[in-house]
């Protein structure tokens, strides 16, 4: 699931000004409480990414945060809780 992000939010989430520094201030942070914020920027609506336009990525876990050209940010979830769960059975 891929949706995008409203950039400022994310910014000042994390507290950062750009995406360059975004990456240092997510290795500073406990990683549930990077993954709790993530969590709070995802909602249901799939977006469609082109994956070709990707011009910076960071991975987080479960979590990949793109910038495209046009300076658009995505957040992709890579499993959901079916994923997780099936292993238990």
């Amino acid at each position: 699931m891929i949706t995008q992000v409203n950039k400022n939010s994310l910014f000042n989430m994390f507290g950062v000004k750009d995406f360059n520094l975004l990456e240092s201030a997510i290795d500073s942070m406990a990683p549930s409480l990077v993954e709790y914020y993530l969590s709070s920027l995802t909602d249901d609506d799939d977006t469609y990414f082109n994956k070709r336009d990707i011009e910076e990525s960071i991975s987080i876990g479960d979590y990949n945060l793109y910038i495209d050209y046009s300076k658009n940010i995505y957040l992709e979830l890579t499993s959901t809780f079916e994923d997780t769960t099936q292993s238990f059975w």
